[in-house]
């Protein structure tokens, strides 16, 4: 049966890749129009950018002016937070990421909010950063270490309204945990990092996990693509978004 795809947000991590020109963007397209291009295809994006450095507020200005309200951005929060303070003694640097992120209105859908690999199993830790954010509900967690995948964190989250991330990658294998009304599905390749095709078997997989949350609970779900290379993200993307509609 086909579904609502206002349920799904689907998109890649990113949209400016050098090595998509003349696979997903065409060979005469500006780069420049890049991202308009983009648009025609996917309702959200991922912006990782956010987690390298700062922005000034006239490019979340831009941002929010470039696009319909029915679109939708996520922002990975900065490195310096959670790499660097390893979300300690950050409360600061939270509440300028919350301003800046806001003026994006409606087109701000969640914050990506990854844990550090180094960062200690600490749920106090993590439940005080949460609180820290305007809307917990839309921060998504994900956890680079095993630690965190136990069932204090699923009930801290739950608790919070927080989302877990389901994360595909060499190191992990995807799970249907729903801990707030939003869900949040993270593809980085399954047999390589960055740089691996999801099969069409492996894609109606992802598909019917994406229903699984909407019937435990999920309003949305939030669904991004991070194998960029090879111009696998938006391939990918754009049958995942077919076999949900």
């Amino acid at each position: 049966m086909k579904q609502d795809t206002r349920r799904f947000w689907i998109g890649t991590s990113g949209w400016s890749y050098d090595h998509w020109w003349g696979d997903f963007y065409p060979t005469d397209l500006p780069k420049n129009r890049w991202f308009s291009f983009y648009l025609e295809h996917f309702a959200a994006v991922e912006i990782n950018a956010t987690f390298y450095r700062i922005f000034a507020d006239t490019t979340y200005h831009k941002w929010r002016e470039q696009v319909t309200p029915a679109f939708r951005y996520v922002l990975k929060v900065p490195k310096l937070i959670t790499h660097h303070k390893c979300l300690q003694n950050c409360e600061t640097d939270i509440r300028g990421f919350n301003r800046s992120a806001n003026l994006l209105g409606e087109c701000l859908g969640m914050l990506l909010l990854q844990v550090s690999p180094i960062t200690p199993f600490d749920p106090q830790r993590l439940r005080e950063v949460l609180q820290t954010f305007d809307d917990p509900t839309r921060i998504a967690v994900e956890f680079r270490s095993k630690h965190w995948e136990c069932d204090e964190t699923r009930s801290l989250l739950c608790e919070m309204g927080a989302a877990w991330v389901s994360a595909d990658s060499p190191r992990s294998r995807l799970t249907d945990w729903v801990t707030g009304q939003r869900a949040y599905i993270r593809l980085h390749g399954r047999r390589r990092w960055y740089a691996d095709n999801y099969s069409m078997e492996e894609l109606e997989e992802i598909a019917q996990l994406a229903q699984t949350m909407t019937t435990k609970g999920a309003q949305e779900v939030y669904i991004f693509f991070n194998n960029d290379f090879g111009g696998y993200a938006p391939k990918n993307a754009l049958t995942l978004a077919r076999l949900l509609w």
